[in-house]
């Protein structure tokens, strides 16, 4: 991932996505897929994440957006270059970091794949995401 410019940090960004992307749940996550015009320029998918107080402190929520970020970094080349995405944590994503920290690999990159998947937005994935 290249740096903060393929980042979301606008609200506008993140309202727009939420109001007119797709959406994707799971257990842990909740991604939010929103395919940008055809004028905008596709620097390549950019990334967008919350992650609620709900999940503890400031070092626990500064955690769970590095993995994040790390295991859509691991996907990112096979994710289609015009889409902002948003995941959304939810409270059970922390039992996939106690269980990485803990020394079992690739759980977070698991379920970020997993949604990518189910979302239709990896390559080579049968699906499209309806607006």
């Amino acid at each position: 991932m290249n740096a903060k410019r393929s980042r979301l940090s606008r609200s506008s960004d993140f309202q727009r996505i939420y109001r007119q992307g797709s959406s994707t749940a799971s257990r842990h996550l909740v991604l939010y897929a929103f395919k940008r015009a055809q004028g905008a320029p596709a620097e390549g998918p950019r990334l967008g994440l919350s992650v609620s107080k709900k999940l503890g402190g400031a070092v626990v929520r500064n955690r769970v957006k590095r993995l994040l970020r790390e295991a859509f970094a691991a996907h990112e080349p096979h994710v289609s270059r015009e889409y902002d995405v948003v995941f959304i944590a939810r409270p059970q994503v922390l039992e996939l970091v106690a269980r990485q920290q803990e020394g079992e690999k690739g759980l977070v990159t698991a379920a970020v794949r997993d949604l990518l998947e189910r979302a239709g937005l990896l390559a080579g994935s049968p699906s499209e995401p309806s607006s």
